[in-house]
């Protein structure tokens, strides 16, 4: 294990920021946890921990020791007639285990493929898309303590699931680092294909029988068409949460604004898209310098290529306060902010 100090995190942040952080290293192992936890770099600094930077707006230079997770392997722990329970280490890139999955026809997953970033994310943010999200897998995973020095066990219950949320990113923040995360998938997957326009894409693709592969395809095919490649374009994907209103206001907006996108929650609530509601306040495609709304989904903010973060932040705040004038309602970033 090496530690440097001042390195750029340009090329570790799907926005393409370029900012540096004071100390940066690398972890292959849990050893070199415990190598890291003796040195004076982590024992004299702040720290954050780095997946897949996909999630990541970074505003500032980090005055900290960044700790860039590279856990690796996939393994099979157990399996029956009906299921089988499947550990991937935190550094592996998210939609590459997802393809393992499906090459091996263990279904769940399909849904949530082309989503970028790391497999230890994945239930700190609860990801989902598609009608699909992590808590409707996940079995349980393994963090570092990093105050004790040990390792425990999360069940589902203990990561406290909400949307786009867990203790991980709440009362838990900075103190684990998640090493690996087990899913129990489906050998006799049921298909999830109501929501979004999965079901149309896989009539435009011609498909006759349903399958964990084509609809994998679909929703790939979906996403590329509407999210720009983060190595094409520097973008954190879904830079707004959908948010989430009482009845009484979904009814009031409902009335002055009929065509409204939302979907009804079990709670009896409604979840607005976002992405409608920044689109229908004229922000689509709007470009501030080198940031921007980008042209096609009004959800995704992006760098052009030279846009700073505190830009970026700035025309997101933007977006903040155009929606609420429009509509009254006040949308919540998703995306993390340093």
């Amino acid at each position: 294990m090496q530690i440097t100090s001042n390195i750029s995190l340009k090329n570790l942040n799907t926005f393409g920021i370029e900012a540096e952080a004071k100390y940066f290293t690398e972890i292959q192992s849990v050893d070199n946890i415990i190598e890291l936890l003796n040195t004076k770099e982590y024992k004299n600094n702040a720290h954050l921990i780095l997946g897949g930077g996909s999630n990541l707006l970074l505003t500032k230079n980090v005055d900290a020791l960044v700790i860039k997770n590279n856990l690796k392997g996939i393994s099979i722990v157990k399996e029956n007639d009906d299921a089988v329970w499947v550990k991937c280490a935190a550094g592996e890139v998210w939609h590459e285990f997802v393809m393992w999955c499906i090459q091996h026809n263990f279904g769940g997953l399909e849904n949530l493929s082309l989503i970028p970033g790391c497999t230890g994310a994945s239930p700190m943010q609860n990801i989902g898309a598609y009608g699909v999200e992590i808590k409707d897998t996940f079995y349980e995973l393994e963090a570092f303590h990093l105050e004790t020095g040990k390792q425990q066990l999360f069940s589902k219950s203990d990561c406290e699931f909400g949307y786009r949320e867990s203790v991980f990113k709440q009362q838990l923040k900075n103190q684990f680092i998640i090493t690996s995360v087990t899913f129990q998938l489906s050998k006799k997957p049921t298909f999830h294909i109501e929501y979004g326009a999965i079901k149309q894409e896989l009539e435009t693709m011609h498909i006759s029988e349903l399958s964990i592969k084509a609809i994998s395809q679909a929703v790939i095919n979906i996403r590329s068409s509407k999210l720009p490649n983060p190595k094409e374009i520097g973008n954190a994907g879904s830079f707004f949460k959908n948010p989430e209103v009482p009845a009484e206001t979904y009814l009031k907006l409902k009335q002055e604004f009929p065509n409204l996108v939302a979907y009804p929650l079990e709670n009896s609530n409604y979840k607005l898209a976002a992405g409608w509601l920044i689109e229908q306040s004229g922000l689509k495609g709007l470009k501030v310098g080198d940031g921007g709304v980008h042209k096609l989904q009004a959800l995704v903010l992006v760098n052009y290529g030279k846009a700073t973060g505190k830009e970026i932040y700035d025309l997101s705040t933007h977006v903040l306060q155009t929606v609420n004038a429009k509509f009254g309602v006040t949308l919540e970033r998703e995306v993390n902010i340093i």
